[in-house]
């Protein structure tokens, strides 16, 4: 498996491109883009005969959505997310784009729920309902290559903010230590911030844990 970043834009989010190196199929996870990480995409795709039939997305927050809309008509890929996080995804007040001055609104195409596979190429992503940071966030995770995404649940020391509307610190930190925790010390973590990190050094080195 292949994972390849992008993180051009002026609020720090990551977007992984997650693809088969066999097969070329492959998906993003988040669309925080701004107009220098899009280009940078659609080149790479074309580049290595990458297709994307799916936009996975950790939550609903708009740094996190903002191009969604625009990456599914490039890719025409479907967009998927938690179903508790629809009503966020489709309303500017509660995924705070009012704050950036826009309205930005996002419909999803299927709706997951927690031990959902995902199956691309020759990887399969299982979905972990994560709330705390939103009602609906969630992170993949790839057992086979020992990767997981983590979206803004848990960062590299650090975690989600729990002080945005519908957060909920103790929810997120039984969230981190139920199902994030729990898994192999060697998982290769991907934060939706930041730099990437393992299980193992967040159980040494997290202070909120």
């Amino acid at each position: 498996m292949i994972i390849k970043t992008f993180a051009r834009n002026n609020m720090g989010q990551n977007v992984y491109l997650y693809y088969c190196r066999i097969s070329g199929e492959g998906v993003l996870i988040d669309a925080g883009c701004n107009e220098t990480d899009y280009n940078e995409i659609a080149a790479f795709l074309q580049e290595k005969g990458v297709t994307v039939n799916v936009i996975l997305l950790t939550h609903g927050h708009f740094d996190h959505i903002i191009t969604a809309n625009e990456m599914k008509k490039l890719t025409n890929a479907e967009i998927y997310c938690h179903k508790l996080e629809v009503p966020m995804l489709e309303d500017p007040e509660l995924n705070l784009s009012t704050i950036i001055k826009q309205k930005l609104s996002v419909t999803p195409d299927k709706t997951l729920q927690d031990g959902d596979v995902i199956k691309f190429g020759h990887a399969a992503l299982a979905v972990l309902h994560t709330p705390g940071h939103t009602p609906g966030g969630v992170c993949y995770y790839d057992r086979e290559s020992a990767n997981l995404f983590t979206g803004d649940t848990l960062f590299r020391e650090s975690v989600g903010r729990a002080d945005l509307p519908q957060g909920n610190s103790k929810t997120l930190k039984k969230s981190i230590a139920e199902k994030l925790l729990t898994l192999p010390g060697s998982t290769n973590v991907y934060p939706g911030h930041g730099p990437s990190t393992t299980i193992a050094h967040e159980k040494q080195n997290n202070p909120f844990m």
